[in-house]
């Protein structure tokens, strides 16, 4: 999406040194920082494809009147109304009890939620496109508090029209964070739009130690099986880097990851061979697109040659799904990745959590 203010971090200085400043801690978060200001808070959001380039400003203010620097947005709150365009951006309004105040979504068939779909089927939201291909007239027609957009390295043609006709675009980059608790941490930046600061702390907290208490009980497993990941699509097979958020997973479940030195983030793009060659022996299958061994085997004869195959050791993240093809793994997994944990490692340590209920995976039968 079209960068919005793109400042360096040593072009912009603040005439408000008389003013006392305090940033909010944040513990895994790299995308975002909040400034405290005697009159206003201060959202700076960086440029993930530009070390030391600043992506956007935002001065929150709760009075129309307070003068704030002119390098940024300024919006009053707490907001009443958002248009979302990402179903990522859900999960954390329903924490802060703010599912209400969306008017409107991009591709609603992508949205797990049943209070958004519910809402959405009454006409009390509104359709606004694709993510990539914004209806601009309806966001104009909406004109909501902010248009939550999903920033991507390019520039957006309909995201500047809207700027120009003066809707406040907020850029989210959750996605691309590198853990999966520096994900749920952007429940900051969506709280602070909404003056909830510290329901968004408590809430966080609450996350926070269920993970690290499901990543230490990983770490007395006696075992460490090994681990396999997605599928073939194209003839491509993507498996996680070992520095992304899902690779970090693996780790923090007790897995042996074949990538897990590897220093990249996203995803390895390999062959079939590559991935039976580094894999052929792992003993668990996560995050299949099959919803059976049958589709599997179907898919490609090659899959029967996977040792995770022949143990009928293979789980998708598909439990959660709607028929038109959301799926709440990316959604409220966002959120909540302690769930993400929890399931991970009843998959390969089931003794650790006998009493838990598989969430967001399903074992291929």
């Amino acid at each position: 999406m079209g960068l919005c203010f793109a400042l360096t971090l040593t072009a912009c200085h603040h005439k408000t040194n008389t003013q006392q400043q305090t940033t909010q801690a944040l513990k895994y978060a790299q995308g975002f920082t909040i400034l405290q200001h005697d009159h206003y808070k201060e959202l700076v959001v960086t440029n993930p494809w530009v070390p030391g380039e600043i992506l956007n400003r935002y001065y929150l203010v709760k009075h129309d009147t307070t003068t704030v620097p002119t390098d940024g947005y300024k919006i009053k709150v707490p907001i009443k109304t958002i248009g979302i365009t990402s179903s990522t951006h859900v999960p954390f309004l329903q924490l802060l009890t703010e599912e209400s105040s969306v008017v409107g979504i991009c591709s609603p068939q992508l949205i797990y939620s049943q209070n958004i779909r519910e809402r959405y089927a009454k006409r009390q939201i509104a359709d606004m496109g694709d993510a990539l291909n914004i209806n601009t007239e309806q966001v104009i027609k909406l004109r909501p508090d902010i248009l939550m957009a999903t920033a991507y390295n390019n520039s957006d043609s309909h995201i500047e029209q809207l700027k120009r006709v003066g809707i406040s675009i907020v850029y989210n980059i959750e996605w691309m964070e590198t853990s999966l608790l520096a994900r749920a941490e952007w429940i900051k930046f969506m709280a602070a739009f909404y003056d909830k600061d510290a329901m968004a702390d408590s809430i966080f907290q609450d996350i926070e130690a269920k993970y690290i208490y499901l990543e230490q009980l990983a770490a007395t497993a006696k075992e460490k099986p090994s681990i396999l990941s997605g599928g073939n699509f194209r003839g491509t097979w993507y498996v996680p880097a070992g520095n992304s958020y899902m690779g970090k997973l693996f780790q923090d479940a007790g897995a042996t990851y074949f990538y897990a030195n590897n220093k990249e983030t996203g995803s390895l793009p390999l062959t079939l061979e590559t991935v039976l060659a580094n894999f052929s022996n792992a003993d668990f299958w996560v995050g299949s697109s099959a919803t059976s061994m049958k589709e599997l085997r179907n898919m490609d004869e090659k899959h029967t040659l996977f040792n995770a195959y022949k143990q009928n050791h293979v789980y998708n993240f598909n439990k959660r799904t709607t028929p038109d093809g959301a799926n709440d793994f990316w959604e409220t997994g966002v959120a909540r990745p302690d769930l993400i944990l929890a399931d991970l490692i009843k998959i390969l340590h089931p003794e650790l959590l006998p009493e838990h209920q598989l969430f967001f995976s399903c074992h291929l039968e």
